[in-house]
């Protein structure tokens, strides 16, 4: 089952691209539903480049909702919905240990580009996500659905300042 977003952020497209590889942006609009913890020696760099990053995830910061692979790679594409040259970051990962594991299946993908009505300020973002747990999967989507809601609101709210914090398309 899918759960899309489609939304137009504050922000360039190139600082909304460099947000979508940070694990402070991703910390931020997971939370304060979930958290996360990185279970790589480390702990998070300051961006993530393509290839497999593990983490734990805690509901409310309390409830172990288990460990979960985020597998990334980035793509250009010409996308019916953001136009030629949009940038998308998969993570074709998904849970390893944990109550998350009845998820089989998780494709998840951002895409971004320049809004053509206002191409320096605002972005054009999609934020679908696949996912299978077989006969559970409707329970599954439903949180998922939900999940999407509340990370939409962070991130329509943190996007303004991605401007700033990502200048000249490099992490702050």
């Amino acid at each position: 089952m899918r759960v899309r977003l489609d939304l137009l952020l504050d922000c360039p497209a190139d600082a909304a691209w460099e947000a979508l590889h940070s694990p402070a942006v991703f910390r931020a609009v997971s939370g304060p539903w979930t958290t996360a913890e990185s279970l790589e020696a480390g702990g998070f760099p300051e961006r993530w480049p393509s290839g497999e990053h593990r983490v734990r995830l805690r509901l409310l910061g309390v409830l172990p909702m288990g460990e979960q692979v985020i597998r990334l790679r980035d793509e250009t594409l010409d996308d019916p919905l953001l136009g030629a040259g949009a940038r998308a970051v998969h993570d074709e990962g998904g849970p390893v240990r944990g109550p998350m594991v009845i998820v089989r299946h998780w494709h998840h993908r951002m895409a971004v580009a320049p809004n053509p009505l206002s191409p320096r300020t605002r972005t054009r973002f999609t934020d679908t996500l696949d996912v299978r747990a077989g006969l559970l999967t409707p329970l599954a989507w439903l949180g998922f659905r939900v999940f999407w809601s509340l990370r939409a609101r962070q991130l329509r709210r943190r996007a303004p300042g991605w401007g700033a914090q990502f200048a000249a398309g490099g992490a702050a």
